[in-house]
């Protein structure tokens, strides 16, 4: 096994293609689902319950096209076939709210999530990084947001701007009865492997864990005193073995998703 790296992944490229980042995955999608927007979008095009894993490979496949060199070749096809979904995913919600997906504040909202998920695990295993990168990554992030048409300057400016902007975003969120249908769905097990359907307890609960008290609060589900002294054993044991397993392995889940990316033409 390799040694443990001195301080863990401290550029966008290299968070993305650690394995262990797909822990935020869940908080991520039910963040972005509490945005009402985002939420009817997805509860009237997408299908969760049919295909449970579509939209995280689709995610995937946005996220390694845009911040993986290796992916490159990739990237103007995916971003092209994202932004073609997108164009179809417009409509008016129940509260006769209109939504769609090429809504700049709404991709913003997505991409944002995905920062801060992927810091939420990269801390809980590698510890705070030092100021200047962690302003750099930050910086690296907003390609994300950026390659689907979000203005450059949308994107904040540092950890103090994204701090307030985050701050100010979750306490507009509306946790919908799309969302708490969204969530239902996406830790039912209908439509999964065994092996997947018998993780689903524990994806459930570090999801839990992540999201903010109000959101988790919106969506029914309770956490207490216990379920946090579980969740920090959890990500102990996490730490002491995770960056110990080869950079291939942690690696694998990107390398594979990057293979079957289309190309341009």
């Amino acid at each position: 096994m390799s040694s443990v790296p001195a301080r863990g992944p401290a550029r966008a490229a290299e968070v993305a293609r650690e394995a262990a980042i797909l822990a935020g995955a869940g908080a991520a999608i039910l963040l972005q689902v509490a945005d009402r927007r985002v939420g009817a979008g997805v509860a009237a095009h997408s299908r969760f319950t049919e295909d449970p894993l579509r939209r995280l490979r689709h995610t995937l496949g946005y996220v390694y096209a845009v911040a993986l060199p290796e992916a490159a070749p990739a990237r103007d096809a995916v971003v092209g076939m994202v932004q073609a979904q997108h164009a179809r995913v417009r409509g008016v919600d129940g509260g006769g709210r209109p939504y769609s997906a090429d809504d700049p504040d709404a991709q913003l909202w997505v991409a944002a999530t995905l920062f801060w998920a992927g810091e939420q695990v990269r801390r809980r295993i590698w510890g705070v990084l030092d100021p200047e990168d962690a302003e750099r990554l930050l910086r690296e992030y907003a390609v994300l947001a950026t390659a689907l048409g979000v203005p450059t300057g949308a994107w904040p400016a540092d950890r103090a701007a994204f701090t307030a902007y985050w701050d100010r975003a979750v306490a507009a969120l509306e946790v919908t009865d799309d969302a708490r249908a969204i969530a239902a769905d996406l830790f039912s097990g209908q439509g999964l492997p065994a092996p997947l359907r018998a993780a689903l307890p524990l994806a459930r609960f570090v999801t839990a864990g992540m999201l903010p008290p109000r959101v988790r609060g919106g969506l029914g589900w309770s956490w207490t005193g216990r379920d946090s002294r579980r969740e920090a054993r959890l990500w102990a044991l996490v730490r002491a073995v995770y960056p110990r397993l080869p950079r291939r392995v942690r690696g694998a889940v990107a390398a594979w998703t990057v293979r079957g990316l289309p190309t341009s033409s």
